[in-house]
């Protein structure tokens, strides 16, 4: 039996037109209700970043909203914005980066609002630390009778930590850049990276979030700084590569090279898909670390919550997505982390491999400790705290394994994975939409009366 061939028409079923209107529409429609909230208070949102670092006094939480907001960065800063956008670019054509776009512009109001959400209902759990999430706002939000809709998102996440986001694609990943560029023996990266997240994860959020504290600004810095260099070496390609982009988003790529061509559909389910991957808005997973940040107003972690779907996808893909494009490598036989490094390379001959290298172990890294700390929550909800242990031996031994599994079938089941998890969430974000509306009056009201005193 060809479980490639059966993986692949399960994802074409799940990502298929619903969940492409569902997930774009729930966006759409949160950004008319919030009146384009993601442009008008993106500026805010910037600034409570650095005002963030903080606890805000003796408020509610486990950590302050800035590490909240960087541990919610590791787990959404990974492949998907270099292994990710090299996959969507390689089925869909340029176009597909056009339609990351697209979902991160709307995915920002869907964040916002599920962000939002899981400090409006978040709880304790038996061991005294907050919990939070889609669970959650679900069960306490849309009612009781709505739990059945909340046990599935658990399980999906818990799915998604284990089979998708969380283990294999990062897993595989980091063992592949690192063979290719310094030539280390898959086995001996396995063992390092199982020992080094068992050393983290034992430590729970807290120590979690101290790495993603200091990781996450430091990684995103350096390949911010490497591309926009690569981008300078090449200047005079950037205005045809936009171009390219746009044109391609809207108009069939035709076969060329190793590339087999592209249509419209492929190209905007390429994107949005990859899209969701990367910056996980509408996903339900940023609000379980939400949940526990040091604030007051909900809508104040859910404008620093948001901030992350534009950095992770308008910045940081999109400087991913013009360094493939402007190299050309794209048409050609090469995929995955191997066709970004050789993207890469064009413009660093020399230690272009070892930045990408370099760049993707620690995305991929603090990858795999955030959405540890995702499923684990998930299974708190599930089965309790005694769930715990038995939670984190399962996720080391699948961090163990992961770097074995083919590349096509690891994406493949991870978009699955993450389309099942979406649905419960973005079926309540429509429910709660109301209740998103009204905290985001009382905070903007809370701020004119602030500023009316000052």
């Amino acid at each position: 039996m060809d479980y490639l061939k059966l993986l692949n028409s399960i994802d074409s079923f799940v990502w298929g037109p619903p969940l492409l209107i569902l997930l774009v529409g729930t966006g759409i429609m949160l950004t008319l209700r919030l009146k384009f909230l993601q442009i008008f208070s993106l500026p805010k949102a910037l600034k409570l970043i650095f005002t963030s670092m903080k606890d805000e006094g003796d408020q509610h939480g486990d950590i302050n909203s800035f590490r909240a907001l960087c541990t919610a960065l590791a787990a959404t800063i990974g492949t998907g914005n270099i292994v990710g956008v090299a996959t969507a670019i390689k089925v869909g054509g340029p176009g597909a980066l056009f339609w990351m776009w697209v979902a991160a512009f709307f995915g920002m109001a869907t964040k916002y609002s599920e962000c939002l959400l899981a400090v409006k209902f978040r709880g304790i759990d038996a061991n005294g630390d907050v919990v939070g999430g889609p669970m959650h706002y679900i069960e306490n939000g849309l009612g009781k009778k709505y739990k059945p809709l909340a046990v599935m998102f658990a399980v999906f996440g818990v799915l998604v930590a284990y089979f998708g986001i969380g283990t294999f694609a990062q897993v595989n990943a980091i063992t592949e850049i690192t063979n290719l560029s310094f030539g280390i023996p898959i086995k001996i990266v396995a063992a390092v990276l199982t020992i080094l997240v068992t050393a983290v994860t034992i430590g729970g959020l807290k120590s979690i979030s101290k790495v993603a504290g200091r990781v996450v600004p430091a990684m995103a810095l350096i390949y911010f700084i490497a591309v926009i260099g690569f981008l300078i070496i090449f200047a005079d390609k950037v205005p045809g590569a936009i171009n390219q982009i746009i044109t391609s988003a809207f108009n069939p790529t035709a076969a060329k090279g190793g590339f087999l061509g592209s249509t419209v559909i492929l190209a905007m389910r390429s994107g949005i898909a990859r899209g969701v991957f990367s910056n996980e808005s509408g996903l339900g997973s940023a609000p379980i670390v939400a949940a526990a940040a040091k604030v007051k107003w909900p809508a104040q972690q859910g404008l620093i919550s948001m901030t992350g779907t534009f950095i992770d996808t308008i910045i940081i893909c999109t400087l991913t997505g013009l360094t493939l494009i402007i190299s050309g490598l794209w048409t050609g036989d090469l995929n995955g982390a191997a066709l970004t490094q050789a993207a890469f390379s064009t413009g660093y001959p020399v230690i272009g491999k070892y930045i990408l290298a370099i760049g993707l172990v620690l995305f991929a890294f603090t990858t795999i400790l955030g959405w540890n700390y995702y499923g684990e929550r998930c299974i708190v909800y599930l089965v309790g705290v005694r769930g715990i242990l038995p939670y984190r031996i399962i996720f080391i031994v699948l961090i163990a394994c992961g770097a074995f599994i083919k590349l096509e079938a690891i994406w493949t089941l991870a978009d699955i994975v993450n389309g099942l998890m979406a649905i419960p969430n973005l079926i309540a974000l429509i429910g709660l939409s109301g209740v998103v509306i009204a905290e985001t009056k009382a905070y903007k009201d809370h701020l004119e009366e602030t500023k009316n005193k000052d």
